[in-house]
């Protein structure tokens, strides 16, 4: 009896979980995907410019997709060195005492608000570069792409840690016994029988920069333009839509246009996790 109970509990936890899901990509696709249509598919995924309040609005949102997609490869780029190169101290080097100490930081580091990170940003990082690198304004795609890989690492770092730690000891035994030092075990052994945990832990931290709101909306700069470089202000998907859908009437094309960019980061965050499933099956 308690068993059925019990199977019944979770099987409608699972299927409410599905309905969710349905009821937020039908609820975002049907807003959207009407906006899209009206301004014109290409004109939209291609146009240069996103103005909407002018009084010929342009709704082009080409820009805010370079923007995203720069910030979070530039995440990436700081967070995947730091993200698994922490995962490999704390999995095959450090001993148990520094472990205890490193995991809690790493875990403080991942629940800290987004807000306190932009507000970093603003406050210390951006006028840090401003004098740096003598450049105008410290509210960048760089700065924006530094506070996105500091919060992306834990991610990286804790999925990573898993992935190496999974790894059978009979392999490094195998790998000393045959001459092998510690780092050419860790090199040619470990890290490629781990390589599709890595690789996953780094699509998800994909998924989670180009998801990321309020730091780039704090930091980025804001403006909607293709960057020239990387001390550039950008503005991405993400912080147009939480910028600008307060002040949107509702039911206009500007408020459908807003969905629509929900809809592009929708399809873009689900061929990433779709990406990582396929690895993750296929062992790539």
């Amino acid at each position: 009896m308690k068993d059925t109970f019990f199977k019944r509990i979770t099987l409608f936890s699972s299927y409410l979980t599905i309905g969710f899901l349905i009821l937020i990509v039908f609820s975002i696709f049907k807003e959207g995907i009407p906006g899209i249509l009206k301004i014109g598919i290409k004109e939209f995924i291609f146009g240069r410019y996103w103005a909407p309040y002018l009084d010929t609005p342009q709704f082009g949102i080409y820009p805010l997709i370079v923007g995203s997609i720069f910030a979070t490869l530039g995440a990436l780029i700081v967070s995947i060195p730091l993200g698994v190169g922490t995962a490999i101290y704390v999995a095959e080097i450090a001993n148990p005492k520094l472990k205890e100490i490193i995991k809690p930081f790493i875990e403080i580091l991942a629940g800290i608000p987004s807000v306190i990170f932009g507000l970093f940003g603003m406050a210390f990082l951006g006028p840090l570069f401003v004098r740096l690198f003598n450049i105008s304004t410290g509210l960048n795609l760089f700065t924006a792409s530094i506070i996105l890989g500091i919060m992306v690492l834990p991610i990286i770092s804790s999925i990573s840690e898993d992935a190496i730690s999974s790894v059978p000891k009979d392999l490094r035994e195998a790998s000393y016994a045959l001459g092998a030092n510690r780092w050419e075990t860790i090199i040619f052994v470990v890290l490629p029988k781990a390589r599709v945990g890595i690789i996953s832990a780094i699509v998800l931290g994909f998924g989670r920069a180009i998801g990321e709101t309020m730091v780039v909306l704090m930091v980025a700069g804001g403006a909607s333009r293709i960057p020239k470089s990387i001390f550039c202000p950008v503005r991405t998907m993400t912080a147009t839509i939480a910028a600008e859908m307060g002040e949107t009437m509702v039911g206009s094309l500007h408020f459908k246009a807003l969905f629509g960019i929900g809809v592009v980061l929708f399809i873009i965050t689900l061929i990433s996790i779709m990406l990582s499933e396929f690895m993750r099956l296929k062992k790539v």
